[in-house]
């Protein structure tokens, strides 16, 4: 596991003030740890986040000083992180800044991994992550802290006897890892900081554009990646939107964090089109969020054309996204929907709110079948996840989605029996509501960041847990609970006294060698 801790976001401009390494087996079992302060040779930068001053690394090494034992743990392994791109862009500033030649090094990237082991998050920070693996970060905002809290995921995600079973690619990277030629001395060639060819000034002016509400940011607290993503967000976005939830919570986007989104966009390689489809699918992913319970408030209403103005998202596509659930819902009140009749023998019914991926089928048909659900309040997205109620397919093409459809166990259906379901839609399942429940942060986490804030799971007169956490486990172990609204006083009991036994029990046996 790698984890550095920085004086910015901008791996061209900014260094490395704190480095871990800890090494695990296969199966994220940690054999060996190693940290360091390192000296940047000039401001250490956001000590309130990562709590590392000035006096910390006045006699700390250089990174020059440490390459030699980075190569020896480095060397012969894959590597894992929460959101990689960035650990290794840092890392092979560095070594570029020294005179080495970094070689590229086969990956893990958790952040990205957790789509697959943990598809129902609504969001994936390191400390979303852990919790839905039962595991409570310790000392976030260190390098390693979140390195062993990366090793916990390694773990939950690579047990033989998980619910979500390894991807062969993951399973094979330790054997790519002990392929990668590493250099034995520097090549001589060295680089003095920049900053990089990241986005052309347009988009970065778009960035700077300010605008604030005077309503809290409700909406940006709930946004969900999943939603973003059926909305047409880039795969590779995901760091991006983490990043731009977190800088929106406030309402505002100030000239820092506009910044820090182009070094984020830049870590990530994303095009100026790409982000403009990010922000264009964050945005929509808002608006049905404030859809959720059939209206939408004058705040929420004001928030989303808040944010849309901030990234510069045409106010049609707010527009649209609430002008089309707002007639889907007065015809869905005006109509009514019927019983399922006591013969009824089509499984599952379709509910309100329902997610549905079309693939093949004629064009007319299909036409007529998209434009109904919409309608009615069945939502057709363009990719099949883990959130998807039914890929509906005349079986005519066998591509992209009906592969994901049979790798997820997405349930398939012909277009007649979709018009079938369609026609005996059922409202949306009920959501339970509870008392709220609040976050309890460590002391060092009083700036909101991807790869930080320590919770602690308790009943609802303390403090706050994540609900996306807790509706992960919930699906995890049989709870019928829906992906919105407030959790029932059961369930958060139930998950409470599991993090409870979780914390106690015993780690799984040791097996196989040094190898992520």
């Amino acid at each position: 596991m790698l984890d550095v801790e920085t004086t910015g976001l901008d791996p061209h401009q900014h260094r490395i003030v704190e480095i871990a390494v800890v090494t695990t087996d296969v199966r994220g079992r940690v054999q060996d740890e190693w940290s360091t302060r390192i000296n940047p040779q000039g401001p250490v930068g956001a000590s309130h986040i990562h709590g590392i001053s000035q006096d910390d690394v006045r006699d700390a090494p250089t990174f020059p000083d440490v390459i030699g034992e980075l190569n020896q743990r480095l060397a012969g392994v894959a590597v894992a992180a929460h959101h990689a791109q960035f650990d290794l862009a840092f890392l092979r500033g560095e070594y570029v800044r020294a005179g080495w030649a970094l070689p590229i090094l086969p990956a893990l990237c958790t952040l990205t991994a957790s789509q697959h082991y943990l598809p129902h998050l609504d969001r994936r920070r390191l400390a979303d992550c852990c919790w839905a693996v039962g595991h409570q970060v310790v000392g976030a905002h260190s390098a390693l802290g979140d390195a062993r809290a990366t090793a916990s995921l390694l773990a939950a995600f690579m047990h033989p006897g998980s619910a979500t079973a390894p991807l062969p690619q993951h399973l094979d990277l330790p054997r790519q890892g002990r392929a990668v030629s590493w250099p034995t001395g520097p090549s001589g060639q060295t680089a003095t900081d920049r900053r990089g060819p990241v986005v052309p000034a347009r988009v970065r002016a778009t960035w700077a554009a300010r605008a604030a509400t005077n309503e809290p940011a409700a909406l940006v607290d709930r946004f969900s990646l999943g939603d973003a993503l059926d909305e047409g967000a880039p795969e590779g976005a995901l760091a991006y939107l983490e990043k731009l939830a977190e800088v929106l919570e406030d309402g505002e986007l100030s000239t820092q964090e506009s910044e820090d989104l182009g070094a984020v966009a830049t870590t990530q390689d994303l095009t100026e089109e790409q982000v403009g489809a990010a922000h264009r699918a964050f945005v929509a992913a808002l608006a049905h969020e404030a859809l959720t319970d059939g209206k939408v408030t004058r705040a929420e209403r004001a928030e989303l054309h808040a944010v849309a103005a901030m990234l510069r998202v045409e106010a049609g596509v707010v527009a649209t996204v609430l002008d089309a659930a707002e007639r889907a819902r007065v015809e869905r009140l005006s109509t009514g929907l019927r019983e399922l009749p006591p013969d009824w023998e089509h499984g599952t019914p379709l509910r309100v709110g329902d997610k549905v991926v079309f693939t093949g089928c004629d064009d007319h048909e299909r036409d007529r079948l998209e434009d109904r659900s919409e309608k009615v309040g069945v939502r057709v997205i363009s990719s099949v996840s883990a959130r998807t109620a039914m890929l509906v397919s005349d079986g005519s093409v066998d591509g992209i989605k009906a592969a994901k459809a049979r790798q997820l166990g997405t349930r398939t259906v012909d277009p007649a029996l979709y018009s079938v379901l369609l026609e005996h839609l059922q409202p949306a399942v009920p959501r339970v509501q509870a008392p709220a429940v609040s976050i309890r942060s460590s002391p060092r986490a009083e700036a909101p960041s991807d790869r930080s804030t320590q919770m602690e799971p308790v009943p609802a007169s303390g403090p706050r847990v994540e609900p996306a956490v807790v509706r992960a486990w919930a699906r995890v172990h049989g709870f019928d609970v829906g992906v919105r609204g407030r959790l029932s006083t059961e369930l958060l009991v139930a998950y409470a006294a599991a993090q409870e036994s979780a914390s106690s029990a015993a780690s799984p046996d040791a097996v196989g060698d040094r190898q992520l």
